[in-house]
């Protein structure tokens, strides 16, 4: 089985010095590609020279290029300019991290949608799929990305956490949903059991985001805490049980479509990487 990590933020400090040792531990375990996560520009910046330092095949690492809407005070026409000289890059598949966070509201809402939009405005241009975060804003989310959507290639709704409501109306727009170690989650990912068997087959991707979301239902537990794209079988096992469907399965359908929505080459080894 092959899994693709869609979501991994490896440019966290948490993992300063340890990079390589990480990818090897997934390779490992199975998560042949990933996905690195960009947040801001400096981090999308990190996420590309990281793909390209550590992965020598060009086939196995990859990023996104985007600005959080926690950072959305942030953006300027500078931000736009240097995105969109990032997007152009090989290793750089989708734009975001982007989107609505009306939870903590770090940045006011009306910045937020402003850099959403600017963001979807990109991604319409370069013909790009697009990587988005949303938490306690699915109405104004789907008011914003309908005016986008038939001209979009693709987009994600990455650590879906939300209700059935909120998943069938990104399904009705034809949104793909990322699954991470929320579901392990007893005390607040029950109600994703029943919700993941809705998700049909080309729309369901898995992720880590690490080093946040550690499994709960992983066994044994790090000392430190700390989650790791190795740990993204505990995710495949929690979403096959709740699909009733085989690990070998579930791994070849998310597999599948994370290739084609990211498009991603097939994976060459080099005497560098472990498999």
């Amino acid at each position: 089985m092959q899994l693709i990590d869609i979501g991994v933020n490896l440019t966290n400090t948490s993992f300063i010095g340890k990079e390589r040792e990480i990818l090897n531990r997934a390779y490992e375990a199975g998560v042949g590609q990933l996905v690195l996560t960009g947040t801001s520009v400096e981090n999308s910046e990190q996420a590309m020279q990281l793909s390209h330092e550590l992965d020598e095949s060009a086939t196995r690492l990859f990023c996104t290029a985007g600005v959080h809407p926690h950072s959305a005070s942030d953006w300027t026409a500078d931000t736009e300019k240097q995105l969109r000289a990032l997007l152009g890059e090989r290793r750089v598949l989708a734009v975001g991290e982007c989107g609505l966070d009306f939870n903590r509201d770090f940045s006011p809402r009306l910045q937020q949608e402003k850099a959403l939009e600017a963001h979807l405005a990109l991604a319409v241009e370069l013909q790009m799929p697009v990587f988005l975060h949303e938490r306690d804003a699915n109405e104004r989310l789907l008011e914003i990305l309908r005016d986008y959507r038939d001209r979009l290639p693709a987009a994600v709704v990455h650590c879906f956490t939300g209700e059935k409501r909120a998943l069938f109306s990104y399904l009705d727009l034809d949104l793909h949903i990322g699954i991470t170690g929320w579901i392990c989650d007893e005390r607040r990912g029950t109600h994703l059991h029943p919700l993941v068997r809705e998700i049909p087959r080309g729309r369901l991707m898995l992720e880590s985001d690490a080093p946040y979301l550690l499994p709960r239902t992983l066994r044994p537990k790090p000392k430190n805490g700390r989650n790791e794209p190795a740990y993204l079988p505990e995710v495949l096992r929690e979403v096959a049980l709740h699909r009733d469907e085989t690990l070998a399965d579930v791994a070849a359908h998310t597999t599948a479509c994370a290739q084609a929505f990211f498009g991603l080459p097939e994976i060459q080894s080099t005497p560098n990487q472990t498999d």
